[in-house]
This record gives structure tokens, C-alpha cells and sequence, in this order.
């Protein structure tokens, strides 16, 4: 009998702690550091500093060799196919990179990711993607590793140093958010990978749920893809509005920073929505979404344990624990292990001069994964699949989270 290949969870889990520990020796990557630029002379001179193609070259060979380890793991051999594809991918990346640190885009405070993402989209839709690019698309193995990588940043002491108000909030948007978003689904007809996917974005905390929900359910790839094409598009305009709307009503910096923090899906736009209402509202809007990310992990169990025993197995027998095991994504138990590791375990001094790095690893993972989703997805479909059903689900279940989370958020801070 053949032997089974590593699951690509694990594969996920052990680069990432291989990552992880080398850069806990001290071997950090210099990744591209682009300055913020306005006009096509600091654009140029950018362009033209020898240590920043040298900071690329590092970015591909590092990524090129996680490659190789993930594929030789599941005995893939055609390894030279790789070079030309990542190099595609990185190209693509960094041009987004460059983007997103233009004076302008910077003032708005849009994320890499999106960039990413729409480039992708927009050269998958007008020009399509060869056949040489695809064999380093790779979303969910670029996206696992970027969420472990993740967990060496949500330390469980500082969120408990804060206070467990934001805990608290947390729990109650979670599990009241995440039932209306399920309901909503089911009233619109979607099935019940829809219904999960978009129930536990909305809810918790954007693609990181998405994806964590994804493997606990063996879910479709694409409905995936477009979930997480939602979380990006939607979480625009409540970034660039949300905040005016704040200061409008004149909520208090806590409240603001917990509504944010609350509603908002991706962590890099609740920072630069937070910014825009000072340091207190930043610290609570953080507090908030971290107490969400801290859940991930409770999540993806609980809905390992709801799959296996609302789905049943063959012949309707209950599921065992080994199937309950099978169905948990693994790369959940790696951010929680890496959190952990940092929370509580390694010397203080050494989670201080890690984090730096691994925080620009995790940025780079995350970007390559929106490249690939774009690359991976017709803008047309986004809107189109399923008649829209999904689409309008997401915005339903998101409207309901803004005045719902508004509300907590006074009732605990306010």
C-alpha cells in the first residue's frame, strides 16, 4: 500500500516552526523594506538601491526553499518548475508592495494584501494566467504558514494585562454574531460550507477564520477563495468610514476602538482604522481583534465537533474522536502553540527581538496568498456566484455585526 503524503497542514506547521526557531537563533531575513515615496524621483532612487534587489533575492530564495521542503514532503520532484513561477508571484507581490507604500495609498492606510489582490485579480481576468505561473500558486499553503506565524504576535499576557473587557466583548459578538450569520445563510439558501465560511468570517476574525473553518470542514476550495475576496473587499469602505462615523457620534476612544476592533475583519485595517482616532482607540481596537484571534482556536474545534456529529459518516455512525482529530485543521494547533510558546515560555528579551522579524514574514506569507487568490479568481464571479447569494449573506450578516458590536461595545466600555 503507497504510503499517505503529509498532509498540507502539517507541512504548513513545520516550516513555520523551522522559521520560528531559526529566527529565534538569530538568523533573521532582511526582507525588501520599501521607503514611502510621491513622485517618480523617490520612486526611482528606490528602484536603483543595490541592498533592496539584494533584500528581494533573499525574500525569493527564502520562499523557494519552504517550497521545496513542502513539495519534496508530498513527493513532488519537478522542483526547477517552482523558479520561474515564484519568481512571477514575488514580481507580482512586491509591484503591490510598491503600491501600497505610495504617500497617497499610505494615507488611506491599505494594506499590501489588497494590492496583492487586485493585481492578481486583474491579471487573472484581462490577460489569464499561464500555465508556467500556476505551479507556485499555492494559497492555502502560503496562508497556513502566515497564520501560524501569527499566533508569535498574540500574546495571551498582554491581552490579559488590558483587562478582560475586551474578552468579554469578544465572546459575545462571536457566538451572537456567528448564529445570525448562519441564519441569515440558510434563509438565502447557501449550503452548509457557505453557511460555515461565512459565519465564522464575519464573526471572528476575517480569513483567518475563514481558512482555520475551511480545514476543520475539508471545505471547497474556491467557495473559499471567494469568501475570502469578501472579507477584503467589504472591509474598505468600513475601514475609511467607520471611524468618521465614530467621531461623528462622538463615542469615547474605548468604544470607538472596541466598535472597530469588533467589526472590522482584517487586522491591518482595524490598525489604520484605530490610527485615525488616536492611541487610545488604536490599543482598544487591537485589544478587541486580538481577543477575537485568541478564539480562533476554540472556534476551530468547536466546529470540528459540529461537522463531525451534524454531517455523521458512514452509515450514520457517531464519530469518533479520531475523526473529530482529522477533521481539526492542524496549522489551528500551530498558531496556538506559537502563541503560547511566546505568551508564555520563551525569555522575555527573545520574544521582543523575534517578533520584528517574524511579523515581516507573516506579512509577505499573507501578501503571497492574496496574489494567488486573485490569480485564482474571476472578478466577475465574486458578485456572480451563486446569483450573488453569498455576496449579499456576507454584507447582511456584516450590517447586523457593525450595529450589534456598536451596541456591546457601549454596554462594556462605554
Amino acid at each position: 500500500m503507497p504510503k499517505k503524503p503529509l498532509h498540507e497542514d502539517w507541512i504548513a506547521v513545520i516550516i513555520a516552526f523551522v522559521t520560528i526557531g531559526l529566527v529565534c537563533l538569530g538568523l533573521k531575513p532582511l526582507l525588501p523594506k520599501f521607503t514611502v515615496w510621491s513622485d517618480a524621483g523617490t520612486f526611482s532612487t528606490q528602484l536603483g538601491n543595490i541592498v533592496l534587489w539584494k533584500q528581494m533575492g533573499i525574500l525569493f530564495l527564502w520562499v523557494l526553499a519552504s517550497l521545496f521542503v513542502a513539495k519534496l514532503l508530498v513527493g513532488y520532484t519537478q522542483l526547477l518548475k517552482l523558479i520561474p513561477s515564484l519568481l512571477a508571484v514575488i514580481f507580482i507581490t512586491l509591484i503591490a508592495q510598491l503600491i501600497a507604500n505610495n504617500s497617497s495609498m499610505k494615507s488611506f492606510g491599505i494594506e499590501v494584501v489588497l494590492f496583492s489582490l487586485i493585481l492578481g485579480l486583474l491579471i487573472s481576468n484581462l490577460i489569464g494566467v499561464p500555465g508556467w505561473m500556476k505551479p507556485a500558486i499555492q494559497t492555502e499553503l502560503y496562508i497556513k504558514i502566515g497564520l501560524i506565524l501569527l499566533g508569535c504576535n498574540v500574546i495571551f499576557k498582554d491581552i490579559l494585562e488590558a483587562g478582560a473587557l475586551g474578552i468579554v466583548q469578544s465572546v459575545a459578538v462571536v457566538f451572537t454574531v456567528w448564529y445570525f450569520s448562519f441564519w441569515v445563510c440558510r434563509k438565502l439558501g447557501l449550503d452548509d460550507e457557505f453557511r460555515m465560511m461565512i459565519s465564522s468570517a464575519v464573526s471572528i476574525c476575517g480569513v483567518s477564520a475563514a481558512i482555520a473553518t475551511a480545514g476543520a470542514i475539508e471545505g471547497d476550495n474556491k467557495k473559499l477563495s471567494h469568501v475570502i475576496s469578501l472579507v477584503l473587499i467589504v472591509a474598505i469602505p468600513m475601514m475609511l468610514f467607520m471611524p468618521y462615523i465614530a467621531i461623528w457620534a462622538h463615542m469615547s476612544p474605548k468604544v470607538a476602538g472596541a466598535w472597530l476592533g469588533g467589526t472590522i475583519d482584517t487586522s491591518g485595517a482595524v490598525v489604520a482604522a484605530g490610527t485615525m482616532l488616536g492611541e487610545e482607540a488604536l490599543k482598544y481596537a487591537t485589544l478587541v481583534k486580538f481577543s477575537q484571534n485568541v478564539l480562533l482556536g476554540l472556534a476551530a474545534f468547536l466546529i470540528s465537533l459540529y461537522w463531525s456529529y451534524s454531517r455523521k459518516e458512514a452509515n450514520f455512525e457517531k464519530p469518533t474522536l479520531k475523526t473529530i482529530w482529522e477533521r481539526f485543521p492542524k496549522f489551528v494547533l500551530g498558531f496556538v502553540l506559537a502563541s503560547v510558546f511566546f505568551s508564555f515560555i520563551l525569555p522575555t528579551p527573545l520574544v521582543a527581538a523575534a517578533k520584528g522579524s517574524l511579523k515581516e514574514l507573516q506579512t509577505y506569507w499573507f501578501a503571497l496568498a492574496f496574489t494567488c487568490i486573485g490569480l485564482e479568481t474571476k472578478f466577475t464571479d465574486i458578485f456572480k456566484m451563486e446569483n450573488g447569494r453569498p455576496a449579499l449573506a456576507f454584507i447582511i450578516a456584516q450590517v447586523f455585526n457593525i450595529f450589534f458590536t456598536l451596541g456591546i461595545a457601549y454596554l462594556v466600555f462605554g
